[in-house]
């Protein structure tokens, strides 16, 4: 076989790979095919002796038309042994070629003719070339591998180029400046001679401006006048103007810029100084301060002022010029003066900018705030000036060392400026924020500055900052700082980022040279810290020495580079530590805004993460995100700490991934856009950092990223000097990169280490002096987009960036965390991970995994997250639809309605995006299902959706072609959706509600769904089939009945016309199914025909009529309506009366046959046929008309209907005498005519016939009833509503007033009133007697009668909410709903009887249900859950007032107990409550808190009663008159040494065994429900936070807390209540037993246990006095001494006393009481009581925060 066309690697030979054999060698073409491992010899080559052939492992550029050919045929069994043979041979001249594979890219146009060319080649070598001796003469057929290549002459070298396995540092990007002697030291911008003229241009303009200004000062002196230059104030002094303050600023800048400033004559600067000393000291005078009090007159006089003060201001600026210069002469930093520019500075902000900028338009300075507001313009002007004065002073602390007074008051005063709270709208300030910002940065600026230059006072500084961020607004405003990308942050934010980079560098050592003894030299006090040392002293001192030496190189920037980075770390740690323990304190509706604070930091510091001027921001994140974790995987973190953390590690995670993506998107696009030396170096660089595969040598290269971002801000630097900061720390950072380096390589490799030795040499320079670089060297130009990437792959190799995975981890471990919350929180991290990532759900992903499991979580909260989560992913990779849609639809059956409702939006977004059939049909179904939801929200969005999708999509009623096809493939779901989903009854209700004319797409509907039944008619005689497109017509005639129930006006009498074969076969169709369908339809339609098709409708009588002695119940109900509607259409119904009247005859043969003898069972069946036929007549048929006719029939009857001599006839045989099967029939047949007569219900025979069913309780009977009853009040239902909506006909009035006089209003409501008042008792008896269909069936009665208001709402209400623990979910949904209808509009009324439908429930779990406990468990749900769900919709005083009603039904009278059964019914009863307690879930913290409060009240009164009974009756504890102890139970002297020492507590003496068993059961009884309620107390406040010791609740809550939702503690469950639960309720099982049960409650009412502290811990107890110690259950009010404190430390643990006096309870609580007299209470007089003490608690965050070594956990490598 030949291969044409195939690519094969090739690599152009390098030095390091030897070229292979000769293209034109007759070697590389075999034109005889030979074994694969034997090659024929070739003629010896003079160019290249050795033959070998290596292959080349990578190919990076390939030749383009390049072909090769390939021969294969498979070697015979003679062939490979000579083969082996040939390898064999002992020269080793066998071996195996390789030849150079090449690849080709294109195709060429006469590729069989190349072919041809190359099959005459093989022809004419064939002849030339020697075979081996082993080869047969035939080896020509025999196996061998050939591959051709082209020849030489198509071959080109130049069309490959060589591409290295690694990328290579570019050679050519820096170049060292050329030294040049003429350089002037200081001269940095100097060198040219365009340059040099430009300075002396500036110095003679300087100095021609300098020589105009001092001849017009002696001019305005002797004149003593002013002029346009100078002006003569008090004294005869002269100062200049303000244009010439400005104009002379300008001189000087221009000067200092260009480096003559120092050419500049000293006593010229010293006159222009002293002409600027005037002015100051003017100013000095000048009430400047504005006053709230102020008026406009007061205004206009201090606008008067401001002339004068803008010549001071701009004389301070000239004279801060001046000294800003760099000059050494002394006699240009007067101290005064100084200290005048910071006088005028403080008096600027404290007088005019703080005032004006915090006044507001209030009722006090409404006039102040117009008067300023008229004259905006020169309030701008001077904020304007304010800020250039700030500025300059800020610049005076940066080259000149002044005092600390200097500094601290700017300090203070750039602190002020920065947290000034500004107005939240524009209209509510005098001047704009933006006017303020200005302001703002040049505070920054000075802070960073004193920061920079003054060490100690770093933590001040940061302290001040950080304890001032609760001044800070929250929200949009909150971001002023706008960055170079557009984006926008904090002002706070940039400047603690800029604060931390400020500490990464060193002061500048050349600037900072000739300036520390300008201001000492006559000994004044100077800045501590800014006093100047000698420089340091290094080793290396050029890079040829430090490529020697380059470990000492490396060791000297070590030492300096990563002290300056550590002492950024701690900064950095500090910030974050302290704002993250403020945060953990606060929430985000708190009072504190530290946690959302924190936020905004987290958001800003993100948003700065990529860009090169803030690489503080990837710092801060980093040792965040080690306190995220650390607060994550700390066991003792609570869960509101544990939330916050997943939320920023989400935040973070969601960075880092964005950046991963803009580096993969950049570094791709990059050789189109920089395709330069540098561009593709970082490409290649970029691609290897995201598989961080990048080598240490290419991140800190010379020309690598990070020199590239220096350049870069290099570059911005002369228009932004704030960039300093990053620039030093980005060095610092480079040098530390370096040193680790260095460290990490084992091998030696010379070269290696002497780059590095010179890296260290310049980076140890550059840490010296920023301009180093600049100086020395030069670089390309670097566009912004290089340096991003260039700082990106910085980032990318940072330790934060590398965590990502383990970011990622912690996110995904925590979806499975036992907490709902923290489930929930890390759902929404994911979420924030996935939005810049989704490649983390491509392939088998774990997260999906994840996002199902927590779909099926058992917290309604973390489902929902997890629907949401389902939703994007599906979004961002539609892939995952058909794996994520069951899940979805499993959701809409979920127990939370918002679940619900969300499943249901997603699953309409999936079914609209979807065409799959099946998947389609899936959703269809449970939306349909959802229809009949409980929750009325959850079915009208149901009912939205599947509008939305089912028939919205067809309402543009289009025609063509494609929109038949569609409409044809939906009636095929919808017939496989209907004959799957069992969905008949809900469609039904749907489309009636779509087609209602109330709604608004009616009109539409209504020819969507005409479409859609013609459309099915075309399928009615389709055969059955499995194919899913092409449905069957029973499965079409079943969806056709559905739309024939919800709209007749759908069918034409065509299609009706079409149905008639079905009819004419009904009595032979073995399908009763279709037989049925078919019969509907007609019952739905029919009543639209007129008379005008009567032949058509007598035939279908004709067709009928025969089969109604032959059909099924279901079926001859709608046959029987057929009949009546065609004879009322046709105007006659003889034939219907003829068949009732003979039927009636036979039913009274049968009645004369039944009084001689029993009936056979033909005979039985005989009246079951007769019996039905009269009530289905009954029941449609009025036939009042015949009367006559079946008066003759039955002469003696005198009634005035039909229907009354029908139930005449028939009821004698439901008497008891009768067979049940004939009973049943005639209360069927009864029931039945009465639906359509109610007036026989009062009839005495009929009721009383009904009252002997009921009496009987035979629940087949009673079925009958209740199935007439339901169908009765269900008709009587509809009557009303119809009534109640009908419109009047064409605008007219209707005919009759609505009855008023009963309730319902209709016709029958008398009947139905008085039917439901009779039997009401024996309905709710079988409602609540048994759960099956029976009991269903008579709930169902129930909420029909409720609903139509036939009894008073407390008749019902007990029983609906019994009926609501069922365990039938049916029944409890239904009891649920009308219990939730009657609450809502009787509540003060049902109110009322909650305490009796809470007994009736328990007595109902109890007998009914035979589950007496209060929960279910897995999960642990309240039997009484639907209860509370109701109480929602209640005030929450109304729920709490339930709640402490609902917890005395718990007390209890000790003497009153009854114990005769096995377990006490009361305990039993009390078990049910608590445990409802125990798992309610409580909307509000006060709702909890109430039931807490009521569980103690309860136990500290009625407890302290039965444990002084306990006490005096079983352990004979008692006391005399005199209060006093009997002397057996009195405190004993202390033992001997070695003895222990009694306990506290008065120990019972030995139980008396003589008391009554009768009366210890119930002692045990009593104890048995105190312990299990204190049990469910302690629980309630381990799961919420209350904390268990009774101090905890002392605090009163705010109103706005008591609102709010409770939060649970993470790892408490509740199955050790339950476990605990179930062992209190076998207290009673012997004698031993109920004896440690009384003791544990005499116990806990005198110790409290979850309160003992070991006696290492008293030492750390903070002692209270007992005054102060009013806890839950109180506490003894004496007061004690030291001496008994000190007495108790000796005890191995501690206890709290319990108050315990009768009726004790804190708040007054009173409880049942036991007998016997209060003296015999002797535990809190046993001995003195102790004095009160508790430890120091803290929260879960607290301690997890605390526990965090300083250290540890920001230790960066140890963690990473």
């Amino acid at each position: 076989m030949v291969h044409d066309q195939t690519t094969i690697p090739f690599r152009y030979p390098t030095p390091d790979t030897p070229p292979s054999v000769a293209a034109d060698s007759k070697a590389n073409v075999f034109s005889t095919p030979v074994p694969a491992i034997q090659i024929l010899p070739v003629a010896p080559k003079p160019v290249q002796p050795k033959q070998e052939s290596p292959i080349s492992p990578i190919n990076r550029q390939v030749q383009l038309h390049s072909k090769a050919r390939i021969e294969i045929v498979l070697p015979t069994k003679n062939q490979r042994e000579a083969a082996a043979a040939a390898l064999r041979q002992p020269d080793g001249s066998a071996y195996i070629p390789v030849t150079p594979p090449v690849p080709q890219y294109q195709q060429q146009a006469h590729h069989f003719a190349a072919l041809n060319h190359h099959d005459a080649a093989r022809g004419s070598t064939l002849e030339g070339e020697k075979r081996t001796p082993s080869q047969a003469p035939s080896a020509f057929q025999k196996a061998a591998i050939a591959i051709e290549l082209p020849s030489a002459a198509k071959f080109n070298k130049d069309k490959y180029m060589v591409v290295a396995d690694e990328p290579d540092e570019p050679k050519n990007l820096s170049l060292k400046k050329r030294k040049r002697d003429d350089l002037d030291g200081d001269d940095l911008y100097g060198e040219s001679l365009d340059m040099r003229q430009r300075a002396d241009a500036a110095l003679n303009e300087l100095r021609l401006f300098l020589h105009n200004v001092f001849h017009a000062e002696d001019h305005a002196l002797a004149q003593r006048s002013a002029n346009d230059v100078v002006l003569v104030i008090a004294d005869n002094e002269a100062t200049l103007t303000a244009a010439t303050q400005s104009k002379a600023q300008t001189l000087l800048a221009k000067a200092i810029s260009l480096n003559c400033y120092k050419r500049v004559p000293l006593d010229h600067l010293l006159r222009l100084l002293r002409l600027s000393e005037g002015a100051l000291e003017q100013a000095e005078s000048l009430d400047i301060k504005i006053d709230e009090s102020w008026g406009a007159a007061e205004i206009d006089q201090w606008l008067q002022q401001l002339p004068a003060l803008e010549i001071a201001m701009r004389a301070a600026r000239t004279s801060l010029r001046m000294m800003c210069g760099g000059r050494e002469d002394k006699q240009l930093y007067p101290e005064d003066m100084i200290e005048q520019c910071l006088n005028l500075c403080k008096r600027l902000i404290d007088g005019i900018v703080i005032p004006i900028v915090e006044l507001r338009s209030t009722q006090h300075s409404a006039e102040l705030f117009r008067a300023i507001s008229s004259s905006k313009k020169k309030i701008v002007a001077l904020f304007t000036d304010c800020q250039k004065l700030l500025s300059l002073m800020s610049t005076l602390i940066s080259k000149v060392d002044t005092s600390d007074t200097v500094t601290n008051t700017l300090e203070f005063a750039a602190s002020r400026l920065i947290f000034m709270e500004t107005a939240n709208a524009e209209k509510e300030s005098v001047l704009d924020t933006q006017k303020f910002d200005g302001l703002r940065l040049v505070a920054m600026d000075m802070l960073s500055q004193i920061f920079l230059l003054n060490p100690s006072q770093r933590q001040g500084i940061f302290d001040e900052i950080l304890t001032s961020l609760e001044k800070l607004p929250l929200g949009r405003r909150a971001r002023t700082f706008k960055l170079i990308d557009g984006n926008s942050i904090q002002p706070v934010s940039a400047l603690i980022m800029r604060l931390v980079q400020t500490s990464a560098g060193k002061g500048d050592e050349r600037e900072g040279r000739g300036r520390g003894g300008i201001l000492a030299e006559d000994g004044k006090e100077l800045n501590g810290d800014r006093q100047h040392t000698a420089p340091e002293t290094f080793t290396i001192q050029d890079e040829d020495h430090a490529a020697a030496q380059h470990s000492t190189a490396i060791q000297e920037l070590d030492s300096m580079a990563t002290s300056l980075m550590d002492i950024a770390k701690a900064n950095a740690s500090y910030v974050v530590k302290f704002i993250v323990n403020r945060a953990l304190k606060s929430t985000k509706s708190g009072d504190t805004p530290y946690r959302n604070l924190l936020d905004l930091f987290v958001e800003d510091f993100t948003t700065c993460l990529d860009n090169p001027d803030w690489p503080a921001a990837e710092l801060l994140l980093r040792l965040l995100m080690v306190m995220m974790v650390n607060l994550v995987e700390n066991d003792k973190s609570g869960v509101p700490a544990k939330n916050m953390a997943l939320e920023l590690l989400g935040s973070m995670g969601a960075a880092i991934s964005k950046l991963r993506g803009h580096v993969r998107k950049v570094a791709s696009s990059l050789d189109a856009r920089d395709a330069d030396e540098l561009g593709m170096f970082l490409s290649d660089l970029a691609a290897s950092a995201l598989e961080l595969k990048l080598r240490p040598e290419h991140m800190v290269a010379w020309t690598g990223p990070y020199r590239a971002t220096l350049e870069y801000l290099e570059s911005r630097f002369s228009e932004d000097p704030h960039l300093a900061s990053a620039i030093s720390f980005i060095v610092s950072d480079w040098g530390t990169k370096i040193c680790a380096g260095y460290d990490s390589y084992e091998d030696d490799s010379r070269e290696r280490d002497h780059e590095l030795g010179r890296l260290a040499y310049r980076l140890r320079e550059m840490i010296r002096d920023r301009r180093w670089l600049s100086d020395q060297y030069s670089f390309k130009n670097v566009s912004s987009v290089q340096a991003k990437l260039s700082y990106s792959i910085i980032l990318l190799r940072s330790q934060l960036c590398e965590a990502f995975s383990a970011i990622l981890n912690i996110l995904l471990n925590s979806m499975a965390s036992d907490q709902p919350t923290v489930r929930s929180r890390s759902l929404k991290s994911i979420n924030q991970v996935l939005e810049t990532d989704p490649s983390i759900l491509d392939g088998d992903s774990v997260v999906v995994q994840l996002i199902l499991r927590c779909s099926n979580d058992s917290s309604t909260q973390v489902r929902d997250s997890a629907l949401g989560l389902m939703g994007k992913c599906i979004g961002m990779r539609p892939a995952l639809e058909e794996r994520m849609t069951e899940t979805v639809v499993d959701r809409f059956s979920d127990a939370g309605p918002g679940v619900r409702k969300r499943a249901m939006k997603l699953a309409k977004d999936i079914y609209l995006r979807n065409n799959n059939r099946a998947l389609r049909s899936a959703i269809a179904n449970g939306l349909l299902h959802r229809v009949q939801d409980p929750e009325e929200s959850v079915r009208d969005l149901a009912r939205q959706v599947v509008e939305e999708i089912w028939f919205a999509p067809f309402h543009s009623g289009e025609t063509s072609t494609a929109s038949q096809i569609s409409l044809a493939e939906h009636v095929s779901l919808m017939v496989q959706t209907v004959k799957q989903g069992n969905v008949a009854n809900v469609l039904d209700k749907v489309l009636q509600t779509l087609l209602a004319p109330e709604s608004k797409s009616a009109q539409a509907s209504t020819e969507v769904c005409t479409k859609l039944v013609a459309s099915m008619f075309d399928l009615v005689d389709n055969v059955d089939s499995n194919d899913p497109s092409a449905p069957s017509g029973r499965d079409v005639l079943q969806v056709l009945m559905i739309f024939a129930k919800a709209e007749a006006s759908l069918f034409t009498f065509e299609q009706l016309r079409l149905l008639k074969p079905h009819i004419t076969s009904i009595s032979s169709s073995e399908d009763l199914a279709v037989s049925r369908a078919v019969v509907v339809i007609y019952r739905r339609v029919l009543p639209q025909l007129s008379s005008a098709h009567a032949q058509f409708l007598a035939d279908v009588r004709k067709e009928l009529l025969p089969v109604v002695s032959k059909v099924t119940r279901a079926l001859l109900d709608d046959v029987m309506a057929c009949l009546w509607i065609i004879s009322t259409l046709l105007e006659t119904s003889e034939h219907l009366a003829r068949l009732v009247l003979s039927s009636l005859a036979a039913i009274q043969k049968l009645r004369i046959l039944s009084q001689r003898e029993p009936l056979d069972e033909r005979k039985i069946r005989q009246f079951d046929r007769y019996s039905l036929i009269v009530g289905m007549a009954g029941k449609h048929c009025n036939l009042d008309s015949h009367l006559e006719m079946f008066k003759k029939g039955f002469p003696k009857f005198s009634g005035d209907t039909a229907s009354k001599l029908m139930v005449d006839v028939v009821v004698p045989f439901a008497a008891p005498s009768q067979p049940s099967d004939m009973r049943k029939a005639a209360l069927d047949s009864v029931g039945l005519v009465c639906q359509a007569s109610p007036r026989n219900y009062v009839s005495a025979n009929i009721y009383t016939t009904f009252q002997q069913v009921f009496d009987d309780q035979d629940p087949v009977l009673e079925t009958m009833i209740l199935r007439s009853l339901k169908e009765f009040l269900f008709a009587e239902e509809k009557r009303s509503e119809q009534t109640s909506e009908a419109p009047a006909i064409n605008g007219a009035k209707p005919d009759k007033k609505r009855e008023l006089t009963v309730i319902g209003g209709t016709n029958y409501d008398d009947v139905a009133s008085a039917t439901t008042h009779r039997f009401l008792r024996e309905i709710t008896r079988i409602a609540t007697s048994t759960q099956d269909d029976h009991a269903f069936l008579a709930v169902e009665v129930l909420a029909s009668i409720n609903r139509q208001g036939l009894v008073h709402p407390k008749e019902t209400g007990v029983t609906f909410i019994t009926l609501e623990t069922s365990s039938n979910p049916r029944i409890s949904e239904l009891a649920f709903l009308e219990h939730k209808s009657l609450h809502a509009k009787h509540e003060t009324v049902v109110e009322r009887e909650y305490v009796k439908a809470i007994q009736s429930a328990f007595a109902y779990q109890r007998d009914i249900v035979k589950d007496p406990r209060g929960a279910t468990t897995n999960p642990f749900n309240p039997k009484l859950h639907l209860l509370m769900e109701v109480l929602k919709i209640s005030k929450s005083k109304n729920r709490q007032k339930f709640l402490e009603k609902f917890c005395t039904q718990v007390d209890f009278d000790l003497s009153k107990l009854d114990t005769g059964e096995e377990l006490p019914p009361h305990v039993q009863y009390s078990r049910f409550i608590i445990e409802n307690l125990a798992y309610f879930e409580y909307v509000t913290v006060g709702e909890l808190h109430c039931i807490v409060s009521a569980m103690e009240k309860l136990v500290t009164s009625t407890g302290a009663n039965v444990a002084q009974v306990i006490e005096s009756e079983v352990f004979q504890v008692r006391m005399d008159a005199g209060d006093e102890l009997v002397p057996s139970q009195a405190q004993q002297p202390a033992e001997p040494e070695g003895q222990p020492t009694p306990s506290a507590e008065p120990a019972p003496a030995q139980p008396d065994s003589a008391v009554e068993l009768s009366r210890l059961r119930q002692l045990t009884a009593g104890s048995m429900i105190l312990l299990a309620l204190w049990e469910v107390r302690s629980y309630l406040r381990r799961l919420y936070g209350m904390g268990t010791a009774r101090r905890e609740s002392k605090g009163k809550l705010q109103s706005k807390d008591l609102l709010k939702t409770p939060v649970k503690v993470q790892g408490v469950t509740g199955d050790k209540l339950w476990d605990e639960m179930g062992s209190i309720l076998t207290s009673l099982a012997d004698r031993e037993r109920m004896m440690a049960t009384c003791k544990a409650l005499v116990e806990l009412m005198n110790v409290d246990k979850e309160f003992l502290v070991p006696v290492e811990e008293e030492d750390d107890m903070d002692l209270e006095g007992a005054e102060g110690d009013d806890g839950l259950l109180g506490s003894g009010g004496e007061d004690e001494g030291g001496e008994q404190q000190q007495q108790q430390q000796h005890q191995q643990v501690r206890g709290r006393k319990r108050k315990a006096q009768q009726g004790g309870g804190v708040n007054g609580g009173g409880g049942g009481g036991g007998p016997g007299p209060k003296k015999k209470r002797a535990r809190s007089g046993s001995q003195p009581p102790r004095k009160r003490g508790r430890p120091r608690k803290q929260s879960g965050e607290a301690l997890a925060a605390k526990e965090m070594d300083p250290d540890a956990g920001f230790d960066d490598g140890e963690w990473f």
